[in-house]
């Protein structure tokens, strides 16, 4: 590794190398993809690598694309989801103009040769469908003004931060739950008596209902920074955000055995991503 890394991306660069037994300069393309096979071999060791060379190895993060969304971890990954060595070859696709092929210019590329396209967000939002990245550390019963809660902590596997799950009367069978998610806002539960009359609604709701649960959602999950003041259009924000509200809520969901809702919201978004996670969302229901 290098010993400060800053660039743009912190994409954590080593020490290029070539492959000693190739004999030649190391430049060719057929020297450069010996080198990458050699580096898949658990055979071939360090002093096989003349240093410096042509093939820069890169260090995936742990946790692959759920720590950090880079192509580095998008190849590991994606080796790792096939059974493979997690060894990757990465390489940019360029314009004729030198430019790096973007977005629309990469599909139409794939579409050209007939390749496949694979996007990080997919390799994401596979993961997160698939694995299980929340864990149950501990309950608690918690005292409300409709009565005894049951509540239950979780975590990522990445990171210390803690999300909970309220539930009032019971899930029973799982399914036609009704279900608020909750995200803290600093500025809006400290200064505002909002925050505090809408969770008074909600937990009447419950009452009504003779059930309901509450999932509370922390910032600072795998891979989320904390919840912006201002919205960002950017997709990476809205990634992370659909992550945060949508994976980690999901996954606690069917951690508590629920696999259909009745989606309680003060807001027209649906999260209708939840379906690819396996819960149902029956309908939504303003407060």
């Amino acid at each position: 590794m290098v010993i400060d890394n800053d660039s743009n991306h912190t994409t954590a660069f080593t020490v290029s190398i070539d492959y000693k037994p190739n004999g030649g300069t190391g430049i060719s393309a057929e020297e450069r993809a010996s080198c990458c096979r050699a580096l898949t071999n658990p055979n071939v060791g360090a002093n096989d690598f003349a240093r410096p060379g042509h093939i820069f190895p890169l260090v995936s993060k742990q946790g692959g694309v759920l720590m950090r969304s880079g192509h580095t971890e998008a190849a590991v990954d994606l080796c790792w989801l096939t059974g493979l060595a997690p060894v990757g070859v990465i390489s940019e696709l360029m314009n004729d103009d030198g430019s790096v092929m973007k977005g629309s210019q990469v599909r139409e590329f794939a579409a050209r040769h007939a390749l496949k396209h694979v996007t990080i967000a997919d390799i994401i939002g596979f993961r997160q469908a698939r694995e299980k990245l929340v864990e149950r550390i501990s309950s608690v019963t918690a005292d409300s003004p409709i009565g005894p809660l049951q509540g239950y902590s979780y975590r990522t596997p990445f990171d210390p931060i803690h999300h909970v799950a309220y539930v009032y009367g019971g899930i029973g069978d799982g399914k036609n739950v009704l279900t608020r998610f909750y995200k803290p806002n600093i500025i809006r539960d400290m200064f505002s008596g909002e925050a505090q009359a809408k969770m008074n609604v909600v937990l009447q709701r419950f009452k009504d209902n003779g059930g309901g649960v509450l999932i509370y959602l922390r910032d600072g999950a795998a891979g989320v920074p904390l919840e912006p003041l201002l919205p960002s259009s950017s997709s990476e924000e809205h990634r992370n955000r659909q992550w945060r509200e949508i994976g980690v809520g999901a996954q606690i969901l069917r951690d508590l055995g629920i696999t259909s809702i009745r989606h309680l919201t003060s807001s027209t978004h649906h999260f209708k991503g939840l379906a690819g996670f396996g819960i149902e969302i029956i309908r939504s229901e303003q407060l």
